[in-house]
């Protein structure tokens, strides 16, 4: 089902697609930060990327309490968007030998990945609270306030733990 699919024919039904988008996406994180954590030599970054996955998991489990308050079956639907943003941070760092610089990409990989979350977590609340599937709402603000904080670990692991500044050298 496409985002302006026809089986989207009410604001339940966007809810319902965007809630399977982001299922779909926070898998696919799952199978791609192992290879981040497997490539970064960051000491911190690798710590930080580790406790994320664990934290995804946590959303997934989170999102799977979402879909059954739905009274839904959990399920994912392909999310181009967040396939593109891992297809893109497997590109990049395939190309990258420097392994201080390829530690600066990982973290702008992750963070545009992060961004995209906090994006769609954002949209998911603001359209179950106008629902009024209060219900949910709190499970989705932990989601996002943990990719809010994720985002905050990756910036002070670029700019005050020497990930940038190493990768400049």
């Amino acid at each position: 089902m496409g985002l302006l699919s026809k089986d989207i024919k009410t604001m339940d039904d966007l809810l319902l697609h965007g809630l399977q988008d982001i299922y779909y996406a926070e898998q696919q994180i799952t199978k791609a930060l192992p290879k981040m954590i497997e490539l970064a030599t960051n000491r911190d970054l690798t710590l930080g990327l580790k406790n994320h996955l664990e934290e995804t998991n946590k959303q997934i489990e989170r999102l799977d309490q979402v879909f059954k308050k739905l009274d839904k079956q959990p399920s994912g639907t392909d999310c181009p968007a967040i396939d593109g943003l891992i297809e893109e941070a497997n590109e990049i760092a395939g190309e990258i030998e420097d392994k201080s610089v390829l530690d600066a990409a990982i973290v702008a990989s992750a963070q545009a990945v992060e961004h995209y979350e906090i994006s769609r977590y954002g949209t998911l609340i603001a359209w179950a609270e106008e629902l009024g599937h209060d219900d949910i709402v709190r499970f989705l603000n932990t989601n996002l306030n943990e990719e809010k904080a994720a985002n905050t670990k990756l910036n002070t692991i670029a700019l005050r733990k020497g990930v940038n500044r190493k990768a400049a050298s």
